[in-house]
């Protein structure tokens, strides 16, 4: 009995070595990921931040998530608020009519600053597609290269924009990512994170912008274009003033 014993736990044991090798998916990666920058802390606290002399507020309201932009013109306080497909603007504190076109204009614009700001938490919301590219080195050290592209519904107006990520294949931190769009006239951005900081749980970095000569090139190569030196610096987004509070 024993003779049989010992080469069947040896068995099982190699059983579950190799199980535990099997190559991670996009899914899980990007799991793991969320969960190193902030994890449950996305979804039951508020953040405030300042970018390019504007104020960033995201809230919790009975599940549901407020974001807000404050900025002043002149003697004006103008604040735009967007509750998921709602948009208001108020001056001062005077709710104002805004055409259906330049509400989504301005709705977009709120929702990328907090978009960006808040990743990888959107990775997982319902309307987004993971493909795991493989692997991808990026100034010589191998990350988990993932496309992210969106369902037309839930998807929003730029549905059809197209990301991709690196992920750092030890920490799962996202360091990399790029992006194809389509609004005014299209073009491609490749951002290189730095300064990362935790704030109450939550991480947060700024971004060297970037973007390559060809911008109707194959998005998924600008990694390899940045790696030749092939793209060329736009700006720098720097967020200051952060704040994490429990709600």
């Amino acid at each position: 009995m024993k003779k049989v014993l010992v080469p069947l736990i040896l068995l099982l044991t190699y059983a579950c070595k190799e199980k535990s090798k099997a190559p991670l998916t996009a899914q899980e990666i990007v799991d793991k990921s969320i969960e190193v920058s902030g994890g449950k802390q996305y979804e039951n606290h508020s953040t405030s931040f300042e970018f390019r002399d504007r104020k960033y507020i995201s809230e919790n309201d009975n599940g549901r998530k407020v974001l807000k932009r404050i900025f002043q013109v002149d003697s004006v306080t103008i604040t735009d608020i967007k509750t998921g497909n709602e948009f208001r603007r108020f001056m001062n504190d005077s709710l104002v009519t805004v055409s259906d076109s330049m509400a989504i204009k301005y709705a977009n614009s709120v929702n990328s600053v907090h978009y960006f700001a808040r990743l990888p938490y959107g990775l997982n919301d319902a309307a987004v597609n993971k493909e795991l590219l493989g692997k991808e080195a990026i100034e010589g050290k191998e990350y988990y290269k993932i496309k992210v592209t969106f369902d037309q519904k839930g998807g929003g107006d730029d549905y059809d924009d197209v990301y991709v990520y690196w992920v750092d294949m030890e920490n799962f931190k996202p360091n990399y990512l790029a992006y194809s769009f389509h609004v005014d006239g299209g073009g491609q951005r490749f951002r290189k994170a730095y300064n990362e900081r935790y704030v109450n749980g939550i991480r947060f970095v700024d971004y060297e912008n970037y973007k390559p000569i060809d911008e109707q090139g194959d998005i998924l190569q600008i990694g390899a274009l940045y790696n030749k030196n092939e793209l060329e610096l736009l700006s720098k987004i720097e967020l200051t003033n952060i704040k994490v509070e429990a709600d």
